[in-house]
């Protein structure tokens, strides 16, 4: 263990004094805001209604971030180091708050929260408050990557921010009770993917004060050795401060920040230098210290500092219990604000000079604000890349191997600011063209077997969608660009993960000093209608569904139905700016519908008809709608029976690229106004729609139109199974011949008139189900379907 309990003073008494005293106003800044309405320094005795009605916050972890933040003030204005704070106890938001204003950025990105003694009222009266900003460290917190209300991705959003930034440090503080998450767990592995060439680091600081909410946390309780074999065995040097006497602890977290930077510089310079050889052992620190320290020791005869009880509101009567109230009037006074702001309210100038200047403050640093930095991707032209289609469903191709080429050059022509992140599965989703540009990032041993493994690739692979979304969360929030491809059955391990990335957007679209940020973009592939091999526990399209839960002016769901509309709608979405786009594709062979031109109409458009495909010269008789590339195949083999076997049916095919197309416009941006779309698909005329996910979605974005009780839709049924492609269609009655049975089951009159076709297609499904019984493959006729003009 590397600790400093009794190693030789690195601050001289004044300046241990002075931060003593930066520590002591930040935390009375922090309990200010949690209690007071009024009175904000205490001119006056505390009274009734200087107190806040309802009491909101988090006391316990406050004080070890602000001891936090004051050090690494030290190390910034001492070394000139360029250093962004990531707080996983995001719910001791009173801290990073109060450190913000002392430093003055937060009256200048608020500027009616001056620098004064009505500037301190405004700013204690706002925080938990109606109107006013969150409890925790959210986007109106300057200098703040990191939503703290989910715990567990703190550490891996900072060495997303780290990578391709060589000069930041992030230091990332880890709560105990964060700690015992499982996203957490993994992120440690983090700094087996930083390559000290070309990334900034990371100093992990576990922040150790013994209990969450109401229980004893995991780590805190295990004895300090197997603590440190542990953090040793992820690959870390521990460096511990533990302690309660401040004087001591000063002087212990001094001496083990200056180790642990003096060691990051070393790594580097010796990556830099082109000397390493092996796997850098980067620093971190265990910090001790008791929780809800420097407030109420005992309330009521119980132990509040050092315990769960400090979590909250140590004092939850203020108001009406005259002894609570003395008790906070002592609580407030023990930090002697007369010391620490001058007569006007201001910090005095001594405390104030312990801050760094301009964007070397972490609630300043541009890194924390990543549109200043963010700089246009270099896009090739995706248009060469295109898939040659003479005549429409002739021809096949893979569509994601198609937008491999062109993510390939993506790469290639932004080697610093473009990542691939995936949960192993790069090669297996058809992108493996990026391994033309690029490698699969790897900072330990490489075995000769291994294929495309190096320190400096672009492409991120592990095998935890956590982390593959927080490291793309980090690097997007710093100013870069990304695409996260995955599985669309385990892309919901990150639901709520997105959940809050979703909440960051809405609340930074509203403050005009944060700057547009790209967008994050998933691309789904090995979906629901082609994972007939792996079975049931890879069917699940749901994740559309949670995406439309989501604010309309931040989500974006495309279903491009062939490799041309997928690198339109690609191109599109990496232009992006603030927003969450889902591209859901297939990786297996399909047939090609479109050429480039059209494509990009169609993409423009988000949806249309294709008139290729339709015998409807006027108004239809029925209309085929279809979203996603399987249900777009089975809806053009409907649509070819029908024109054999029903040559004067009136049929309309219409595709829908861009799902929100469906909903009005006054519900979504991209949403169609009500005229167009009862031009396309009529007021009165049966809908037969064949959609790639959960059909009620689509029931939900098309309830309003004049034409929802004519709508009927087909999708996924929760009927999945090892078995073969068609049988899965068939399972989920979204085939072709169910389709045409649809068609005659709900245009007036055509039920009698085609009941022998009827009990053709229901014969056909049987005939097809029983081929797969017998040969363990889908009929030849079925599988090799094209259309034939």
């Amino acid at each position: 263990m590397t600790s400093h309990p009794e190693t030789p003073p690195v601050l001289a008494d004044d300046e241990r004094d002075r931060i003593h005293a930066y520590w002591r106003a930040a935390n009375y800044l922090s309990v200010g805001q949690i209690y007071l309405l009024d009175n904000p320094l205490l001119r006056d005795p505390l009274a009734p209604e200087h107190i806040k009605p309802r009491l909101l916050g988090h006391w316990g972890t406050t004080p070890g971030l602000n001891l936090i933040y004051a050090h690494l003030n030290r190390v910034i204005r001492a070394r000139d180091a360029d250093v962004i704070f990531v707080t996983g106890p995001g719910h001791g938001g009173p801290g990073l708050v109060a450190n913000a204003y002392l430093e003055g950025t937060y009256s200048e990105v608020y500027t009616g929260i001056e620098e004064d003694t009505e500037g301190l009222r405004k700013l204690f009266r706002q925080f938990s408050f109606p109107g006013g900003i969150p409890s925790h460290v959210a986007a109106q917190t300057p200098g703040s990557i990191h939503e703290g209300g989910e715990l567990g991705y703190a550490l891996v959003h900072a060495y997303g921010a780290a990578f391709d930034n060589p000069d930041l440090v992030v230091a990332a503080v880890i709560g105990d009770g964060e700690a015992e998450t499982g996203p957490l767990a993994a992120s440690w592995h983090s700094n087996k993917f930083l390559n000290p060439a070309t990334d900034g680091a990371v100093l992990p600081i576990l922040h150790l004060n013994g209990y969450k909410i109401a229980n004893p946390t995991v780590l805190a309780r295990l004895p300090h050795d197997e603590l440190e074999s542990l953090m040793r065995g992820y690959g870390y040097r521990p460096i511990t401060v533990a302690g309660d006497d401040p004087v001591n602890v000063h002087q212990q977290l001094a001496a083990a920040l200056d180790e642990a930077f003096d060691d990051i510089a070393t790594i580097q310079r010796v990556a830099r230098n082109g000397e390493q050889t092996q796997r850098p052992v980067w620093p971190m620190l265990v910090l001790r210290t008791p929780k809800g320290w420097t407030g109420p020791k005992m309330v009521e005869g119980k132990q509040i500092e050092g315990t769960w009880r400090a979590h909250q509101v140590p004092l939850a009567e203020t108001r009406d219990n005259p002894s609570h109230r003395r008790q906070l009037e002592e609580w407030l006074r023990s930090y002697r604000p007369e010391e620490l702001f001058d007569a006007d309210g201001r910090l005095r100038p001594e405390l104030r000079a312990l801050a760094p200047a301009g964007d070397r403050r972490m609630s300043a640093n541009p890194h924390a604000n990543g549109g200043l930095l963010l700089d246009d991707l270099d896009l090739p032209d995706f248009r060469d890349f295109a898939v040659p289609v003479e005549q429409p469903a002739t021809t096949t191709h893979e569509a994601t191997r198609v937008l491999g080429t062109f993510l390939r050059d993506v790469i290639a022509r932004n080697p610093d600011r473009f990542r691939l992140m995936g949960p192993d599965e790069t090669a297996s989703n058809r992108l493996d063209a990026v391994y033309e540009s690029t490698d699969k990032v790897w900072l330990s041993e490489i075995e000769p077997v291994d294929e495309h493994l190096a320190p400096d690739g672009r492409v991120m692979e592990v095998l935890s969608e956590h982390l593959c979304q927080g490291w793309l969360e980090g690097y997007l929030l710093t100013g870069r660009h990304g695409l996260f491809n995955c599985y669309e059955a385990f892309v919901h391990i990150v639901d709520s993960m997105l959940n809050q990335h979703a909440k960051w957007l809405a609340t930074s679209r509203e403050l005009p000093w944060r700057r547009p940020i790209a967008s994050l973009n998933y691309l789904l592939t090995s979906h629901v209608w082609r994972q007939d091999h792996n079975g049931a526990s890879h069917q699940d399209p749901g994740f559309i569904d949670l995406v439309a839960n989501k604010r309309a002016e931040l989500t974006r769901v495309y279903l491009p139905p062939d490799g041309n509309t997928l690198l339109s709608v690609a191109d599109h979405c990496l232009r992006s700016r603030d927003y969450i786009n889902v591209i859901v594709a297939g990786k297996q062979p399909a047939l090609a519908y479109l050429g480039m031109d059209e494509a990009i109409a169609h993409c423009t458009r988000g949806l249309g008809i294709w008139q290729w495909a339709s015998t409807a010269t006027a108004e239809p008789d029925v209309v085929l709608a279809c979203a996603g590339d399987i249900p777009t195949l089975e809806t053009l083999a409907a649509a070819d029976i029908l024109r054999r076997e029903l040559p004067d049916l009136q049929v309309r095919v219409i595709n829908i690229v861009d799902l929100m197309r469906l909903q009005p416009e006054s519900e979504h941006p991209h949403g169609l106004p009500d005229s167009e779309f009862d031009a396309l698909f009529g007021v009165d005329t049966p809908v037969i729609f064949a959609y790639h996910g959960y059909p009620w979605l689509i029931h939900r974005l098309t309830y309003r139109r004049t034409n929802h009780s004519h709508l009927h839709v087909r999708g996924f049924k929760e009927r999945g199974t090892t078995t073969t492609p068609f049988d899965m269609v068939m399972l989920n009655d979204l085939d072709r011949f169910h389709l045409v049975m649809d068609v005659i089951d709900r245009v007036d009159g055509l039920g009698n008139r085609a009941a022998v076709l009827r009990q053709a297609m229901a014969d056909a499904r049987l005939a097809a189900r029983r081929y797969t019984r017998e040969h363990g493959e889908d009929d030849p006729q079925i599988s090799g379907w094209t259309w034939v003009i």
